[in-house]
């Protein structure tokens, strides 16, 4: 069984900032990508940042230069720094994670339960 547990979120003021993390457990052989998607009321989901084992990372323009996204692969755990936030980066933010179970070559992908991140103006 493969938990993702996440950690952070809550309300901040625009302009301030917020870190997530994720900790993947469990029966894992490897775990490939990890990232965040969001989703704020009446809007479709968007993917927020991605990072792969390997280290390299994938941000949509909306956050470029304001998220970082990292990840400590001995302790199965993905960061999410969020910077000069904004009001628009409102939203319910769910952690996933590519995971090779054993006894498999491939990976699946699971999810958090997810976290709010409210940014007031």
């Amino acid at each position: 069984q493969v938990r993702l547990v996440e950690s952070g979120g809550g309300l901040v003021q625009a302009g301030g900032s917020l870190r997530l993390s994720c900790a993947v457990s469990g029966s894992i052989r490897v775990i490939e990508a990890m990232g965040w998607y969001r989703q704020a009321p009446g809007k479709p989901r968007e993917l927020v940042a991605t990072i792969t084992r390997g280290g390299s990372t994938y941000y949509p323009d909306s956050v470029k230069g304001r998220f970082t996204i990292s990840r400590d692969n001995a302790k199965n755990t993905a960061y999410l720094q969020g910077n000069s936030l904004k009001p628009e980066d409102t939203g319910d933010y769910a952690c996933y994670a590519r995971v090779v179970l054993p006894p498999y070559t491939y990976d699946q992908q699971f999810w958090g339960k997810g976290t709010l991140v409210t940014v007031s103006a």
